[in-house]
């Protein structure tokens, strides 16, 4: 019988050929190497991207190249894996302008376009499908929205429209239909008619009246796209504990933002507010919104669209489970967008069997 010692490998030489492969990320910590891992798996949705309006100031760019006047880009996006990007339409000048309607249709079609002009490394997409399809091809998948409520113009027929051109997400606020009373009778028919095209609410900024009865009233999940954690940071967008405990009940989506006004100066304070919604609203309630190209002031090892695997390295660190940093990432974002495709089917069918019956009673 051999001797035992013949089965323990002899330690080779600093330096010495070991027929092992070389570590992808020599320099870097075994959460970073994990993270960058866990990503490849399972990217990062973006919840909101100010990419839009910040091209709107460049004179010629080439998104697949890289351009130092942004934070985002299509190589930087594939360092920090990010598979799917919510593109803002938010209005530059506010809310409100005789122009809002105008405005959006003008930012949904440079959107389009900066798509179609880089088919290598992007695709337009509209439903969760699409975005498992364009991760699977390689393209980082682009959805449309939010935009502000404003752009309707108070028509439902504008938001039609809108949904006929790619919008996914309308942003409630700053309208007679949604305000500091909450939803009238007409801004309640406009998530309605939202949950029957497939159409997310986003309640970031809306007053507590109109995100509590958008949640009681809404049949798909809402959205969040820009709000940490109030009692961590008293900024105005920010969700208080009794309105995240609301979302988490209703199946809703917290976007925690990479922005220092609202969540810190630090990687560790994102972590910090990332905790709290988890922990107040659920794992399953939870996104990240890295606010890139917004105008706002990111924290520290936050700066761009690269730097998510630091992000997830720190909560890593923390002690997250991988099946909850895959919701956080990715999960989330598609069971919210699943459930807007269902209910939107759903409404289709029950509308195409109602007017079958109606077309039977009108036969003589």
């Amino acid at each position: 019988m051999a001797d035992l010692e013949d089965d323990i490998p002899i330690p080779t030489e600093v330096g010495e050929d070991d027929g092992l492969p070389d570590d992808p990320f020599p320099a870097e910590p075994t959460s970073l190497r994990q993270a960058h891992a866990l990503l490849a798996a399972h990217p990062v949705a973006d919840g909101y991207s100010g990419l839009p309006r910040a091209l709107r100031h460049l004179p010629w760019y080439d998104l697949e190249l890289g351009e130092a006047a942004l934070d985002t880009d299509i190589p930087r996006m594939r360092e920090g894996h990010v598979g799917a990007l919510f593109w803002s339409l938010h209005l530059p000048e506010g809310p409100g302008g005789d122009r809002a309607t105008a405005a959006t249709l003008e930012q949904l079609d440079q959107a389009r376009s900066v798509v179609a002009a880089h088919p290598e490394g992007l695709r337009l997409v509209r439903t969760a499908g699409q975005i498992i399809d364009a991760h699977h091809c390689g393209r980082i998948a682009m959805v449309l929205g939010p935009a502000h409520a404003a752009a309707l113009d108070d028509s439902l027929g504008i938001l039609r429209v809108l949904h006929a051109l790619g919008l996914r997400v309308l942003t409630l606020d700053g309208t007679v239909w949604a305000g500091e009373r909450g939803l009238t009778r007409f801004g309640e028919e406009v998530v309605r008619e939202m949950n029957r095209l497939g159409v997310l609410a986003d309640v970031t900024g809306a007053t507590r009246a109109t995100a509590e009865r958008a949640l009681a009233l809404s049949k798909t999940p809402v959205l969040c796209t820009r709000s940490a954690a109030r009692a961590l940071r008293p900024h105005p967008a920010n969700l208080p504990d009794e309105l995240l405990t609301s979302l988490g009940e209703a199946k809703g989506l917290c976007m925690v933002p990479l922005a220092a006004e609202q969540t810190g100066p630090t990687v560790h304070d994102v972590a910090d507010h990332l905790d709290h919604v988890r922990d107040v609203a659920g794992p399953d309630c939870v996104g990240l919104s890295g606010t890139y190209d917004s105008g706002a002031a990111h924290p520290r090892d936050l700066a761009d669209a690269s730097r998510y695997p630091h992000l997830i390295a720190e909560l890593l660190r923390r002690g997250w489970s991988e099946a909850e940093l895959a919701l956080l990432t990715w999960g989330n974002v598609q069971r919210v967008l699943r459930s807007a495709d269902f209910t939107a089917r759903a409404a289709q069918h029950r509308r195409e069997a109602s007017n079958a019956r109606i077309g039977e009673l009108d036969v003589p």
